[in-house]
């Protein structure tokens, strides 16, 4: 039992050093195609209520979300700029469930709310599986009556697409003051980049439960670089109390993998074994966070980056970016454990300066 554990634990650490390596590039592919495809909607939703750096820092707190709920209930979070009110409903079968809110009075009633889904505006997104704009009277009755009426029109439905299945149902409006805040360019925006990193989450997920078998290392890289067949349903532990709960599917067994490739990789040190659970885990995703903030500023200054590292003036010359990301991080994790460490800093060398500070420029300071 003790030698099957230790197996388990090898495989583990194998494919998530795996992944760990292609993420970045995953990330990359993904933030290319969302902007690319809400390109026209990002302009006028900067020009008109803030800008694009602000969007692109909300997607830097959803994409820093490590498990599916840390990634939802970011996307939450970040529609405070950019609506009064918002819900999300899973979608099962024919139903359409709450599972959280926010900003509302009672945004404790919306978990369980049975949202109908067969009332206009909740019918139109199903059928057409895009967003929808709508009037209030084309909402729930039921939904209006319980959390209130929002003050003005529109109110706003916004599918959550994973692969070719419909998963939830992202609600919005403007809130109950008159003349309030509702983009919805902006919204669809981090609703599109969500649905998008739940399926690296996914990946994940299906890369540990693939990666013990008898092609060993090359069938973990396999999975690591390509998207899988099958989704890894992120509301699956989603049980509303009035809804009947489905049988759970049969969980796979961990079989030995063949080769060296595992034991190789469980021999890599564990930089933060001596940590407890829980500052081991604010440790990966402080890291995590940093290493996607500077996956960003490359991203969006490649011409930049190339000029900055060729003069050696990288910190003059992406200064903003790079402070305003600062700022992020140091919101986020600055007063936790692993402020100390400073990953943000040690990240600006490695990934963006390439682990040669002189590339930084005479003005960057440690």
């Amino acid at each position: 039992m003790a030698e099957k554990s230790r197996i388990g634990q090898i495989v583990e650490q194998a494919v998530s050093q795996v992944l760990e390596r292609h993420l970045p590039q995953l990330r990359d592919e993904l933030v290319h195609e969302v902007l690319s495809e809400l390109k026209p909607q990002l302009a006028s939703s900067a020009g008109a209520n803030g800008s694009a750096s602000d969007l692109l820092n909300a997607i830097s707190g959803i994409h820093a979300g490590a498990t599916q709920k840390e990634i939802l209930r970011a996307l939450l979070d970040s529609t405070d700029h950019y609506c009064g009110r918002a819900a999300l409903f899973v979608i099962k079968g024919a139903a359409a469930t709450g599972w959280q809110g926010r900003a509302f009075d009672n945004s404790d009633e919306i978990k369980d709310f049975s949202l109908d889904v067969n009332s206009t505006a909740p019918a139109k997104v199903l059928q057409s599986r895009s967003a929808v704009s709508a009037k209030v009277s084309e909402m729930d009755p039921k939904f209006v009556s319980q959390f209130g009426a929002p003050a003005d029109d529109p109110v706003l439905l916004l599918p959550l697409r994973l692969k070719d299945k419909l998963a939830a149902l992202v609600y919005a409006d403007g809130g109950t003051e008159a003349g309030a805040k509702l983009d919805p360019a902006a919204l669809e925006l981090l609703v599109t980049a969500t649905s998008a990193w739940l399926e690296v989450a996914s990946l994940r997920k299906q890369a540990v439960k693939d990666g013990p078998g008898t092609e060993g290392g090359d069938r973990i890289e396999a999975a690591a670089v390509q998207t899988v067949s099958s989704f890894s349903d992120p509301f699956a532990g989603h049980a509303p109390r009035h809804a009947m709960a489905a049988p759970a599917e049969p969980v796979a067994q961990p079989v030995m993998a063949e080769g060296g490739a595992a034991a190789a990789a469980a021999r890599a040190p564990d930089a933060f074994a001596q940590m407890s659970p829980a500052d081991a885990e604010i440790h990966r995703k402080a890291q995590r966070f940093a290493r996607l903030l500077m996956d960003e500023i490359k991203l969006y200054n490649q011409a930049k980056v190339a000029e900055g590292r060729k003069n050696k003036d990288l910190y003059d010359r992406l200064k903003d970016d790079i402070e305003k990301s600062r700022a992020t991080y140091n919101k986020r994790y600055g007063n936790t454990t692993a402020a100390s460490a400073d990953y943000f800093n040690s990240e600006l060398i490695r990934s963006l300066a390439e682990d040669d500070v002189s590339l930084l420029g005479s003005n960057f300071r440690r």
